[in-house]
């Protein structure tokens, strides 16, 4: 797997983190071998879930749909890097108006 798509969800913007429970195995299943989750980082203002992919745009619109049937597609940005490298390339929202970073 080349590249790490990373999903943000911002705190603020999330009614509670129930969700979290169950999107690793809804993510696993809308995925398929396309990606490979990783974990994630949790920190005071969001949430990052990683994953290792070949085809990270495929798989953030796979994953998307998970996303939008838990209700939490609107507090989510997302961007994609080559694995091990520093630049990311942000897929979602489609257009960024801030630079993707990690804390």
């Amino acid at each position: 797997m080349e590249y790490q798509l990373v999903i943000k969800f911002w705190r603020k913007s999330l009614a509670d983190e129930t969700f979290l429970e169950s999107i690793e195995r809804e993510l696993a299943e809308a995925l398929g071998g396309a990606a490979v989750l990783e974990g994630y980082d949790v920190s005071p203002k969001e949430i990052n879930l990683f994953m290792l992919t070949e085809d990270p745009r495929q798989s953030f619109r796979r994953s998307r749909d998970v996303l939008t049937r838990l209700g939490v597609e609107n507090g989510v940005s997302a961007a994609y890097r080559l694995q091990g490298g520093a630049k990311f390339t942000s897929v979602w929202p489609l257009r960024a108006m801030r630079k993707f970073t990690l804390p």
